[in-house]
């Protein structure tokens, strides 16, 4: 059984009730969200080369989609079928608003398992930004492995998470508190790399939010092939 397997994760049986305070937590930030987040510079860059380094009409999962804007909005104008998850099922009505082009389901990455949105293979790219730090350190691994099983060979991830050695840590986020988790650099390309991925590109960027109660943080994005 492979280490970054879901079914050896020892948390599996607990996600139902872990995820429920983040969920509820995204369903009253709603539109908040966009006006705390008005510069996505680092992201709309990797979706820029996610986009141009896939063909036209890619299938393409968002993890963590949120409102759909702007990397579901980005990759749908690009020509792309897209794909979004979230479990807050408000960040998911307002992305079906935001993007109706687009094909939006309120799912957990675990969920993915057992074909829920296809098999293994069924995806030409993968984005997920800012959405596996919202996991346990323990379970990062296990959904790192399972969007390498749904990436066909060669197919390409857009990664981004906050720089930090963290593990389900409680912080304030615009008037709800959430939990989460990073790595430092380093750390977090091993990570990858024992997930199966190749790194063929990497930036970082110093953001401060607009909204006074979220620090400010070092945005890091990996670019990924599947091995």
């Amino acid at each position: 059984m492979s280490a970054t397997s879901y079914d050896a994760y020892e948390g599996l049986n607990r996600l139902a009730l872990d995820r429920a305070g983040q969920a509820e937590a995204f369903d009253a930030i709603g539109n908040q969200y966009e006006t705390a987040f008005p510069h996505k510079d680092g992201q709309l860059a990797s979706g820029t080369w996610l986009s141009g380094e896939l063909p036209p009409g890619s299938r393409i999962l968002d993890v963590g989609c949120g409102t759909g804007v702007p990397t579901a909005r980005q990759l749908g104008e690009a020509g792309h079928q897209v794909v979004g998850i979230d479990l807050s099922p408000g960040m998911v009505k307002l992305a079906r608003d935001n993007v109706p082009g687009a094909e939006f389901h309120r799912l957990d990455i675990a969920d993915l398992r057992g074909g829920r949105l296809g098999g293994p293979g069924s995806f030409d790219g993968i984005a997920a930004y800012f959405s596996l730090l919202m996991l346990p350190r323990a379970e990062i691994p296990c959904a790192l492995g399972l969007l390498h099983a749904l990436l066909r060979p060669g197919g390409l991830m857009a990664l981004a998470m906050v720089e930090g050695d963290i593990d389900d840590f409680p912080i304030p986020f615009l008037g709800s508190t959430i939990r989460v988790s990073g790595y430092l650099r380093e750390d977090l390309r091993r990570v990858v790399r024992d997930a199966g991925f190749d790194i063929v590109g990497e930036d970082s960027y110093a953001y401060a939010p607009a909204s006074t109660d979220v620090p400010p943080e070092i945005q890091l994005f990996l670019h990924l092939r599947r091995a």
